[in-house]
């Protein structure tokens, strides 16, 4: 799972956007639907008509004083989790892959050219899957040395590598390493074999406790650690035992989710298809519990705040990736079913297999769809993003707009703060613990009128 900010979504049906207080007040049971919001508008919004606005936007010199990353989306596990909603493939051999990467390389090579792109130096770069770690030491050097060729990353603030336990040996740690990551994120989720198991996660409890002493023992500059509460099967005793354990592996950061079940996963097919026994399903007030009993835990051990998701180990430890894409800067996205967001302009690859390949052996960047937003568009996206840290910074969004949030989006905030969700002044915007740790449900309180209600993806 991609940390805090789900880049890589399929694009298959989802639910859609809930309306404010109603649908909130009456959502209890974790039932088939998207909650976790990553963009603005949705992406049902998006089309094959915008298309030829990326296009004017990699010809055009890029916005200057906006930062560039580079999002690599590396499609491979051993197993399809069955709460996974990412394009991802478990069935592809080592020609297959080496195909792929090759394709990869050479979208990037293309992007080097373009205007908006060219010569521009890299903020971050954020190998995401999927599970990037699947692929073996090999093809990883030989990806970076073609991808650093056309996009050089020497003095990038931070590289972020997502991992998956099973899938890493000493050997292939020090070859992460070695690629000048900086960020390295271990999809723990859950300690407990079983429910590890009844989840579909392709790794076991044993791996983690014996890839911890590898990791620290390499000296990345940031170690974090993804839980999510919730899981199948889920209960006090053994939240309790994960998150304990978490904490004694001491990593840098942790990041909580809460479970959810979007449209294309496993879970909710056999859901909605009555071809599963009844899902022991947490419902989300028990979430909600679990995730703050982590966060109460992990600040008795001397974490503070990062996010609403992530609690880190020095309050000088830092994000760059999200925070990059949480204040508009530019991204591109490539690899099969990426996004990207480029002046303004929201876009998608093609989101298949053949489709992508197709496109880069036609010499084409493999672009899907697209959306070009307006400025209010851009101010309420980094609005509903940013309140994920559990507070706005107004002068920010003065000197970046020339607006006063307070007063523009009154509606909305006077009426959180009713519910006792937020709390504001003339100088601050600050959600409760209770607004925290449901803040994605509170997001579409701020969306204009035609984006509500909308399919997500």
């Amino acid at each position: 799972m991609s940390d805090e900010t789900v880049p890589n979504i399929s694009t298959q049906k989802s639910q859609p956007s809930s309306d404010p207080a109603t649908t909130r007040a009456d959502r209890t049971e974790t039932e088939v639907g998207s909650v976790f919001v990553s963009n603005y508008p949705a992406y049902s919004f998006w089309s094959e008509e915008d298309v030829p606005q990326v296009h004017r936007a990699l010809a055009d010199h890029p916005h200057p004083d906006t930062k560039l990353g580079l999002y690599l989306h590396i499609p491979f596990c051993r197993k399809r989790c069955k709460f996974c909603y990412f394009r991802v493939y478990t069935d592809k051999n080592s020609q297959q892959i080496q195909t792929y990467l090759d394709a990869l390389a050479r979208e990037v090579e293309h992007y080097a050219q373009q205007p908006a792109v060219k010569d521009r130096p890299l903020h971050f770069i954020y190998f995401g899957g999927g599970t990037p770690s699947y692929i073996s030491s090999r093809h990883l050097r030989a990806l970076v040395t073609r991808l650093k060729d056309a996009m050089p990353w020497d003095h990038a603030d931070e590289i972020a590598f997502e991992c998956e336990p099973g899938t890493l040996t000493q050997a292939k740690l020090e070859a992460i390493r070695a690629i000048g990551v900086t960020r390295l994120s271990l999809g723990i989720e859950n300690l407990d074999d079983e429910i590890l198991r009844h989840n579909g996660r392709a790794h076991v409890s044993k791996e983690i406790y014996q890839v911890m002493p590898w990791i620290h023992a390499l000296d990345f500059d940031q170690i974090n650690v993804d839980l999510i509460a919730g899981m199948v099967g889920e209960t006090w005793p053994s939240w309790r035992q994960t998150v304990q354990k978490t904490i004694e592996f001491d990593p840098d950061s942790v990041t909580v989710y809460q479970m959810e079940l979007p449209y294309n996963t496993v879970y909710s097919k056999d859901l909605l298809t009555g071809d599963s026994e009844r899902l022991s399903l947490a419902d989300w007030k028990t979430k909600r519990a679990w995730h703050a009993y982590a966060f109460e835990q992990l600040a008795a051990a001397g974490y503070v705040r990062s996010s609403a998701y992530t609690m880190k180990k020095t309050p000088d430890a830092r994000f760059v990736y999200r925070d990059a894409v949480w204040t508009g800067q530019d991204l591109i996205g490539t690899g099969v079913a990426s996004f990207s967001h480029l002046s303004g302009v929201h876009y998608q690859n093609a989101p298949n297999w053949d489709e992508y390949l197709a496109a880069i052996d036609r010499g084409d960047l493999p672009i899907h769809r697209a959306f070009a937003t307006n400025r209010e568009q851009q101010l309420t996206r980094e609005v509903i993003l940013q309140l994920k840290l559990g507070a706005l910074d107004l002068a920010y969004f003065r000197t970046k707009f020339g607006v006063n949030i307070v007063a523009h989006f009154a509606t909305a905030l006077s009426g959180l703060r009713d519910e006792g969700m937020l709390q504001f002044d003339a100088d601050s915007v600050t959600l409760t613990d209770e607004g925290l740790m449901r803040v994605d449900q509170l997001l579409p309180d701020f969306y204009q009128t035609q984006y509500r209600n909308a399919r997500y993806t």
